[in-house]
């Protein structure tokens, strides 16, 4: 801001005021190298406005401003520099340079309004400007941390930032509008001092207190939260098939201490619905329970099942717990019995063999009986066990008790067995033996 002399009135004011304005060189600027911010004063009575720079620093009674000046003015020219002193209303000298330089600098300036002064023969350039040196420090902790929370609380310190009204050495404050935040990683999770953090993270997490102004200055806190809590999870293998069913659980709890985990496997849901009977009374669901990090458990009979694991995190004087239920149903499927309806024992590569297909079976026998109802020939296993998806088990190759070819025809057969969810399971019917090749 080019400055008017702010000069007690006397009869060469006016001559003078002309005499400047008429010098005045509009390309003259003051600047402010490192600035943060900025703003415009606000003075009551003065009437002029300028500019008010503002420098972040890290505490109080630093200094770290600095304005500086350019013009236009070629060849050899004077800078005198002046700093305004509020005890006696007045700039006083501060600084002052000859200089072919377009430019002059001052630096690690202190809270104040600085005049600058540049002089070439009969030519001057006067302008002004505000430095304002701006301050946070900051705090903070972590409080009453247990297995539902902690609390971050915070606390901070700042200056004020004024200057004064030129006309009436009146102080004027400079509104900060001062806000805060508590930053974790990339995220934002609150905007007030003080908060409580009701669903505490499973690993060690730093939390960063940062309090800060529209100017850009800021002051910041880091505190660590030593997490005492487990989040418990685990995955599965094979959540589906026929019994008996091997599923391996695969643990992915956070922060759980090792050696305290408990596995809880249900019982059949049906089988526990039968037994409940619709009645509000409380039934035993429970079928085992396991203290494996990552167990691998066998449903030998089918059913639907549903697994629970307990995390536990034990830390000096607080043991935290967390429970993870399997989001679906583990089902072990009811048994199963599939037997062809033709059978070629003809050598010709296909279909030569009498393959009956089993599913979730532990016991089976079959008897095969010719059209006159006299039994042939059987099989029976007493731990029938399947791959993958079912058991394909060849049961006749197409001879007789004796040793010899059968005829072809029409033969009956019979299978009886136990499946793996304990019911009895039967099946009979009728297939056809073809001995002649296409």
């Amino acid at each position: 801001m080019v400055e008017e002399m702010n000069y007690k009135a006397f009869p060469e004011y006016l001559i003078l005021l002309l005499i400047i304005f008429l010098s005045v060189d509009l390309k003259a600027q003051i600047t402010a190298p490192g600035a943060s911010g900025s703003d415009k004063t606000q003075y009551p009575v003065f009437t002029e406005t300028d500019s008010i720079y503002i420098f972040c620093t890290q505490e109080s009674g630093i200094s770290m401003g600095s304005l500086k000046a350019t013009t236009t003015f070629s060849e050899t020219k004077t800078f005198l520099w002046e700093k305004y002193n509020p005890s006696s209303s007045a700039f006083e000298f501060y600084f002052s340079e000859s200089t072919s330089s377009s430019n002059s600098e001052i630096n690690n300036l202190s809270d104040g309004c600085y005049r600058v002064t540049i002089t070439q023969g009969g030519n001057t350039q006067i302008y002004r400007a505000w430095v304002l040196n701006n301050w946070y420090t900051a705090t903070a902790a972590i409080e009453n941390s247990t297995c539902d929370g902690f609390r971050l609380v915070s606390d901070h310190e700042t200056g004020e930032l004024k200057y004064y009204d030129l006309a009436t050495n009146a102080e004027i404050l400079l509104n900060k509008q001062v806000k805060v935040q508590w930053i974790s990683g990339n995220d934002i999770v609150a905007t007030i001092a003080g908060f409580n953090v009701t669903n505490p993270p499973a690993k060690n997490t730093d939390y960063t207190f940062r309090v800060y102004d529209q100017y850009g200055c800021q002051g910041t806190a880091m505190v660590n939260y030593e997490s005492i809590v487990t989040k418990a999870s685990f995955t599965i293998d094979n959540a589906e098939g026929e019994a008996p069913l091997t599923v391996s659980f695969r643990n992915t709890s956070e922060n759980g201490t090792a050696g305290a985990y408990e596995w809880f496997f249900f019982r059949d849901l049906d089988e526990i619905k039968k037994e409940s009977g619709g009645s509000s009374a409380p039934v035993d669901s429970i079928m085992i329970v396991a203290y494996d990090d990552s167990p691998v458990y066998t449903y030998e009979a089918s059913g639907t099942y549903m697994v629970k694991l307990v995390s536990k995190k034990i830390s000096s004087g607080i043991t935290c717990v967390d429970t993870f239920y399997l989001e679906d149903y583990i089902k072990a499927d009811t048994s199963f019995i599939s037997v062809p309806n033709v059978f070629t024992p003809n050598g010709d590569g296909t279909n030569d063999l009498f393959v009956v297909k089993f599913w979730s079976m532990q016991s089976v026998r079959i008897d095969i009986f010719n059209r006159w109802g006299k039994r042939i020939h059987y099989w029976e296993s007493g731990d029938v066990r399947g791959f993958e998806q079912t058991w394909a088990q060849t049961v006749w190759d197409g001879r007789g008790m004796g040793g010899r070819m059968a005829s072809p025809g029409v033969y009956f057969y019979s299978v009886t067995g136990i499946g793996r969810d304990g019911e009895k399971r039967h099946k009979d019917g009728f297939f056809h033996l073809f001995r002649g090749k296409d």
